[in-house]
């Protein structure tokens, strides 16, 4: 069970990112309905550490293997959650993608499972 929490007016996020740098450039999400990118990771569920939550989160993603470096940042948002507002909490790891089928430039496409729905997700390597 992921830790996300909802009430009549506020959504709670727990979420790890993962900050994935290879050849200047670095790896992004996006909702292919969406124009706002965010760093690959997910909620953390109950009892999961945030380095299993992330190599979780990339397997299921875009099946890459990953290793789990240093904390780099943490961060409070505050966002809309479809008709509620959203307050995140996120810790973002460095991360090293081990796989070498795993695309290293461009676009790619991936799949994403959140709160029952099933949607389409784009990867972008981005110049730094």
């Amino acid at each position: 069970m992921d830790i996300l929490f909802k009430n009549e007016d506020w959504v709670f996020s727990y979420r790890v990112a993962g900050i994935c740098v290879r050849d200047g450039k670095v790896l992004l999400q996006k909702p292919i309905s969406d124009t706002g990118y965010a760093f690959p990771g997910g909620h953390v569920a109950f009892g999961e550490s945030n380095a299993d939550t992330l190599i979780r989160e990339f397997r299921e993603e875009i099946g890459a293997q990953i290793t789990v470096g240093d904390l780099k940042w943490v961060a409070e948002i505050f966002f809309p959650w479809g008709d509620k507002p959203c307050h995140q909490i996120c810790l973002y790891y460095m991360v090293e993608i081990l796989n070498p089928e795993i695309p290293k430039d461009g676009v790619f496409l991936a799949k994403e499972h959140l709160e029952g729905r099933n949607f389409d997700l784009e990867y972008h390597w981005v110049a730094i």
